[in-house]
C-alpha cells in the first residue's frame, strides 16, 4: 500500500518514519511538511493511504482531508485527542494520538489494509451494475452499504459529498461526486434534473416544466436539463 506521511514537525515525520519502515505491507512514496506539499504530491503520484497530522499552519489536517480523493485512505496521527469526534466527518480509518502506540497502529494499518480490499471488490461490482446489478454499494460512516437501486428516491450533491434520500426517510452521506454517480447509476432507472440532483424516475409523483415532486420535495428541473427529463418523464 503506498502511503505519505504528512506532519510539520520534522521529529514527529522520522518517528513516523522508522515505525512505517518495519510494516512490510506499507510503502512509503514521501515525507511531507504540509498539506500544499502533500497535495502536489498527489497530483502525481498514487497515494493509497495518507498519515496526517492535524495541526499544522496553513491547511489544516481536517481540512485537506475533506479535499484528498475519495479512494484515498487517512490516518490521523496527533497530539490532540480531542480532535477524534471530528475525524468520523472526514471517513478517517484511524486516530492515532502520540507518541504513537505501535499495537495501535498495526491495527489501523490492518484496518486500512481491509478497507482497500473491501473498495476494491465494490468497484468491481458497480462495474457491472448497469448490466446485472439491482443495487450498488455505498461507503458512508465508516461501513460498505449495499443499497437496491429501488430504494434511492433521490441524490443530492453538496460539494465533495452527496446524501442519498432512501425510502421510509433514510439518507445516508458519502464522499463523491454527481457527475460520478452519474456515470455509475443505470440509466433507465436515473436521471439527472440539474446541476445538483439525480432522481429515480420510478419515484416521481407529480412534475411540471420546473420541478418535479418526491414525496413532500421539490426538486428543480435546471434549464439544461429540462427538454430531456420531460422526455423521459412523459415516456
Amino acid at each position: 500500500m503506498n502511503c505519505i506521511i504528512v506532519d510539520d514537525e520534522p521529529i514527529a515525520r522520522r518517528g513516523m518514519e522508522r515505525i512505517v519502515s518495519r510494516h512490510p505491507q506499507l510503502n512509503l512514496l514521501a515525507t511531507l511538511d504540509s498539506a500544499e506539499a502533500a497535495a502536489a504530491f498527489m497530483t502525481d503520484n498514487q497515494v493509497d493511504l495518507v498519515f496526517l497530522d492535524i495541526q499544522m499552519p496553513g491547511t489544516d489536517g481536517l481540512e485537506f482531508a475533506r479535499r484528498i480523493p475519495e479512494k484515498t485512505l487517512v490516518i490521523f496521527t496527533t497530539a490532540y485527542p480531542e480532535y477524534a469526534v471530528d475525524s468520523y466527518s472526514v471517513d478517517a480509518v484511524g486516530y492515532l494520538v502520540k507518541p504513537i502506540d505501535t499495537v495501535l497502529f498495526d491495527k489501523a494499518v490492518a484496518k486500512a489494509l481491509d478497507y482497500k480490499a473491501l473498495m476494491a471488490k465494490a468497484t468491481a461490482e458497480q462495474a457491472d451494475a448497469r448490466s446485472d446489478r439491482d443495487y450498488m454499494i455505498v461507503k458512508a460512516d465508516r461501513r460498505f452499504h449495499r443499497i437496491p437501486y429501488r430504494e434511492i428516491l433521490f441524490i443530492e450533491g453538496l460539494k465533495d459529498y452527496v446524501i442519498f434520500r432512501l425510502t421510509e426517510g433514510r439518507r445516508l452521506v458519502t464522499r463523491t461526486t454527481v457527475k460520478s454517480l452519474e456515470e455509475i447509476l443505470p440509466g433507465e432507472m436515473f436521471a439527472r434534473v440539474n446541476k445538483s440532483n439525480i432522481v429515480n424516475l420510478d419515484a416521481v409523483e407529480s412534475f411540471d416544466s420546473n420541478d418535479v415532486v418526491i414525496g413532500d420535495t421539490e426538486i428543480a428541473i435546471g434549464a439544461g436539463y429540462r427538454d430531456a427529463v420531460i422526455e423521459r418523464l412523459l415516456g
